[in-house]
């Protein structure tokens, strides 16, 4: 690169030639661009600052993390997988299939444990979504939703994973952690969450705990009230 420098404009120069022929060259006319040429720079402004289509691509598959390489080498596996399924015949195309299936959902496993294992409050929410079809099938899954539901810092997530485990809680293993979480908790979004899921697929026995714990005063009052409305105990 040059060292060689513009010299700074003489505003305050002494010599009325050097001013004049300042002023000269301020007021000369400078040839305006075509409308052609402003379309172009136009066009070129507005591209620049639209995301491209491989941008699109990797926001909306999730390739713009770390995690997203998982789902990447899941796409790779699958077209890699269909072209050998389309271009092979016999007996042994089946179990290339099953073999291809077995593959991507062990990845999209992996990609959903690392998002509800994320910092970002936001990637959490979406492991919470995602694994709301997989715990049934799956107890580190399922353990991972627990630990969201018994202690995560944000209460929507805490809320969604609560949703999320469902039937779930009347696992030993998982109802006792949720039903001392109702008792704990002082968030009156997670307690809701809670008493919803006791209601709706809590055994007979946690619904008579969710009775006493809300006779024992344990809740909200509003809670309290939805409770013993639920269960027909509404006192005059």
């Amino acid at each position: 690169m040059s060292d060689k420098r513009f010299p700074d404009l003489p505003l305050d120069s002494d010599d009325s030639a050097v001013n004049e022929l300042w002023k000269t060259l301020g007021e000369a006319e400078h040839e305006e661009p075509s409308a052609r040429l402003r379309q172009a720079f136009y066009q070129k402004l507005e591209q620049a600052s639209r995301p491209t289509p491989a941008t699109k691509l990797r926001n909306l598959l999730g390739f713009s993390g770390n995690a997203g390489w998982i789902t990447a080498t899941a796409c790779l596996l699958a077209g890699l997988g269909a072209g050998q399924l389309l271009g092979g015949a016999g007996d042994d195309a089946g179990e290339r299939l099953a073999a291809l299936e077995q593959n991507v959902a062990m990845l999209n496993r992996s990609l959903v444990l690392d998002r509800l294992q994320n910092d970002e409050p936001g990637k959490r929410l979406l492991g919470v979504i995602d694994a709301a079809y997989l715990v049934a099938e799956d107890a580190d899954i399922a353990m991972a939703l627990l630990h969201l539901a018994s202690s995560d810092r944000v209460d929507s997530i805490r809320s969604a994973a609560i949703e999320a485990l469902g039937p779930q809680i009347k696992s030993p293993a998982i109802g006792i952690r949720l039903m001392d979480a109702l008792q704990h908790s002082r968030s009156p979004m997670v307690q809701l969450a809670l008493i919803d899921l006791v209601l709706r697929n809590g055994s007979e026995e946690q619904v008579g705990q969710l009775l006493e714990i809300a006779e024992g005063g344990l809740l909200f009052p509003d809670l309290q009230r939805h409770v013993l409305t639920s269960l027909g105990r509404e006192t005059a």
